[in-house]
């Protein structure tokens, strides 16, 4: 953002991309991969951070979250039944501490992305989507971003997060900048958003910030865009977009900031299903870089593909999440090949397809505007 602008993904930037070892996952096997939580899926990981970003320890352990449902059904049901799920992690070792909140705790009717930090008090900010509203006799998908701020348990070798801290809501869609994130109707993918809200402390002036992917107008429907929220008065106020897609994009997925040799990495996910038209472009993280945090913003590798799935298993992996380290984590989506959409296949066809589970971590490197990955060596 310059001058109250937000920075434009446009199809211009887009005409550059191309399938390259230096941006492509390599190919995997979803439905292979050994299930972390057997009986139940597990997609959008994030740790638990400390306040200088990095993630939390506890008895030599990383503690981490991710959304989880029972695997039952179609997978894509699971946004229906999504719960918050609190991993510890030990190398390549994950461990299941069961539900993060109580049941009933959240003013949803299921809990969706966000981020979370640890405070000197003890405490945990844990930021997340409340999707729908709590007690509704179907799944609606307004959405809002909460904050609960519960006490980390550490007793002998059990964690926990207390269970009587309150839910509240601290940031919804204004209905101007953003649009509002209302529907009664609709399906993931397909609805406006407010949500995924990624928190950052920005090193230059050690203010906080929330990441949202938000929605706004575009023609006669909507794009999708990066809104910020900054502290001000013991509240969370809206502010200008950091990044609009232009009409390229309407969804904008689990957008967050990481600082790396003194430049500001905004990077987020998508699903080739979102581009205009479907398809232009591969499921991936995207990325734009930055001498601060409010811009101006330049595509990452000209384009803004930073990683993409390739084109023979093209729904293979999403949802990374780029941590301090330049580590990448993601989940296990669909086996699919190209021409299939197992989102619209049948339930069977489809469980049989997905993965459900962490997938292999990547690694970054990164020299400016232009970034690498390959396989993570943890």
């Amino acid at each position: 953002m310059s001058d109250g602008r937000p920075a434009r993904w446009t199809r211009r930037h887009l005409d550059l991309l191309a399938e390259t070892g230096a941006v492509t996952v390599p190919v995997i096997d979803p439905p292979s991969l050994p299930r972390i939580l057997p009986g139940h899926y597990l997609w959008d990981l994030w740790p638990i951070q400390e306040e200088d970003g990095s993630t939390s320890v506890i008895g030599g352990r990383e503690l981490w979250m991710a959304l989880s449902a029972p695997a039952l059904g179609h997978p894509e049901e699971r946004h229906d039944q999504a719960r918050i799920r609190l991993l510890a992690r030990y190398g390549e070792e994950w461990t299941d501490l069961g539900n993060a909140f109580a049941d009933g705790a959240s003013p949803g009717s299921r809990e969706w992305s966000g981020s979370a930090v640890r405070r000197p008090d003890g405490t945990v900010s844990v930021f997340y989507t409340a999707a729908g509203r709590r007690g509704e006799a179907r799944p609606t998908f307004a959405q809002s971003v909460i904050e609960t701020r519960p006490a980390l348990i550490a007793d002998g070798g059990r964690i926990a997060l207390g269970r009587d801290a309150d839910h509240r809501e601290v940031l919804r869609s204004d209905g101007r900048m953003y649009l509002p994130a209302d529907e009664s109707e609709g399906a993931p993918g397909r609805i406006r958003a407010f949500r995924d809200p990624g928190w950052f402390r920005d090193p230059a002036d050690g203010r906080d910030h929330l990441l949202v992917a938000a929605s706004t107008a575009w023609e006669d429907g909507f794009t999708g865009a990066i809104a910020l929220a900054g502290r001000r008065a013991g509240a969370w106020v809206l502010q200008p977009p950091l990044l609009v897609a232009e009409g390229v994009n309407h969804e904008l997925e689990r957008p967050h900031v990481i600082v790396h040799d003194s430049r500001y990495y905004l990077v987020f996910s998508t699903q080739r299903h979102g581009f205009h038209p479907a398809g232009g472009a591969p499921t991936g993280l995207y990325g734009f870089a930055a001498p601060s945090l409010t811009g101006p913003y330049e595509p990452l590798n000209g384009s803004g593909l930073v990683l993409g799935n390739p084109s023979a298993r093209p729904d293979q992996t999403y949802a990374w999440l780029v941590l301090s380290d330049l580590q990448v984590v993601g989940f296990a989506n669909y086996g699919s090949e190209p021409g299939m959409d197992l989102r619209f296949a049948e339930a069977e066809r489809a469980r049989a397809a997905f993965g459900g589970t962490i997938a292999p971590a990547l690694r970054l490197t990164v020299d400016g505007l232009t970034t690498t990955v390959v396989p993570s060596a943890r």
